[in-house]
């Protein structure tokens, strides 16, 4: 059970009972314009007091359906019961000892139970070694050192579209948004964009740059989302990522997955790349790991972490209370919330086709399970930024919370936990905006 001192949220639906921004969230709003970064992206007024499962309660008592999950973060829900009592008894004996010098069962425990599940080929010894880190950008920081530690090689390709982190690293491999970039140069060397997605690029990729400006056998490592995240919930082409192994294999390159938004169950599987049934050489976590506490990591074919000690650490990495939070979460995960992924993934396909069918300036949806985006358009059929953000804001005036990404499409990832109703109760908002429009 939660804390005695938690106030659950009553409402099983939205409420909004307030004008909004209420006046607690307008004083707060105020007072964060002053000390906080403006490069912070805030949309919509939400200022969040309290959550659980998939509802949020503001700071004014107004209660709203979460499909956003903290950026896909939420896994289990918020405060899920289980998770929060694993925090609170790790958190009364061990907050912190530093697992890059230390041992503790929580940390070990996540290593093995992380590396026994990696879609790696089966060895000797072990089939994964694990590496924890803070979050994604670490993650996949952590992984180029990785790569270019190993093949002795530096140039990286990674793809248009693709969100990997702000970190130097990591934003150098980002293809998103020129905001993400601009300004900040130079980044890191030897690092090429390609188009996401298609049997094109990679044939490009092949037979005009190996042959003219990126000799394979220099090639680190390609770096890739099994489905984007911020570039749009895009689905590649059949056959696209199994290419990619190929070409990786055929060169020596690592083949680097990006399982930040997409792994640990949001797509119907632990990993989304096992759609495709191709097996990575590395693949970084983050976001639903543990449910809302801080905490990545990087899984590598076991033979290829050979770094030495000290080569790559992090002070905060698997922390403990972290390790506590993820290895619920993972128990959860396969007793039933990768199933309801799924489940509940094609239930939300099915309500998004029909209001794509219903409103034309809706495309149809794209994705898999609990990862899942629509497009909006104008009266032409082009892409309408200004629709989606007026979608996005319009709906968390009804007690929606949404999120975009890519250039017009509106993403919906919500908890793992959500149900048939909440996501008749999203869609029921959804067109009641557009039949107001």
């Amino acid at each position: 059970m939660l804390s005695i001192h938690t106030k659950h949220i009553q409402s099983p639906v939205p409420q909004v009972k307030t004008s909004l921004p209420g006046p607690r969230a307008s004083a707060l709003i105020k007072r964060d314009s002053v000390v906080s970064s403006p490069s912070y992206t805030r949309g919509y007024p939400l200022v969040a007091a309290r959550g659980e499962g998939c509802m949020i309660e503001d700071v004014d008592g107004n209660v709203f359906l979460d499909f956003t999950s903290g950026v896909a973060v939420t896994a289990t829900g918020h405060a899920h019961p289980q998770v929060v009592q694993a925090i609170q008894n790790q958190a009364a004996n061990l907050l912190h000892i530093s697992g890059t010098d230390f041992y503790y069962e929580p940390m070990v425990k996540l290593a093995e139970s992380l590396a026994v599940r990696a879609p790696f080929p089966e060895s000797v010894d072990s089939r994964a070694r694990v590496c924890f880190t803070n979050s994604g950008a670490e993650s996949v920081e952590g992984a180029l050192k990785l790569a270019r530690y190993y093949t002795k090689r530096s140039r990286i390709i990674s793809f248009l579209g693709a969100f990997h982190g702000r970190t130097y690293g990591a934003m150098s491999l980002t293809g998103s948004k020129r905001v993400q970039r601009q300004g900040f140069g130079p980044l890191l060397p030897g690092v090429t964009h390609i188009p996401y997605g298609t049997h094109a690029s990679l044939d490009d990729l092949e037979q005009k740059l190996f042959s003219t400006v990126i000799p394979p056998e220099e090639v680190a490592a390609i770096v890739v989302e099994p489905i984007q995240g911020e570039g749009g919930y895009i689905v590649p082409e059949d056959g696209f990522l199994a290419r990619i192994r190929q070409i990786c294999s055929r060169h020596g390159i690592l083949m680097i997955v990006d399982e930040i938004q997409s792994g640990m169950g949001r797509t119907g599987k632990l990993f989304a790349i096992q759609h495709w049934d191709v097996m990575p050489d590395i693949i970084t976590l983050a976001k639903g790991i543990a449910s809302g506490l801080p905490l990545g990591a990087i899984l590598s074919r076991a033979e290829l972490m050979t770094w030495p000690p000290g080569s790559h650490a992090a002070t905060f990495g698997g922390n403990p209370v972290a390790c506590a939070a993820a290895n619920v979460t993972l128990e959860l995960l396969e007793a039933e919330l990768i199933d309801n992924a799924r489940q509940m993934g094609e239930v939300l396909q099915v309500a998004l086709t029909k209001l794509a069918h219903g409103f034309d300036r809706v495309s149809l949806p794209r994705g898999k399970g609990l990862m899942m985006a629509i497009d909006l358009l104008d009266g032409d059929g082009n892409l309408d930024p200004d629709l989606r953000n007026r979608i996005v804001d319009g709906a968390f005036y009804k007690g929606l919370l949404l999120i975009g990404c890519g250039k017009a499409a509106i993403r919906f990832c919500p908890p793992l936990i959500v149900d048939r109703k909440q996501i008749d109760v999203a869609l029921e908002i959804l067109t009641e905006l557009f039949e107001e429009i």
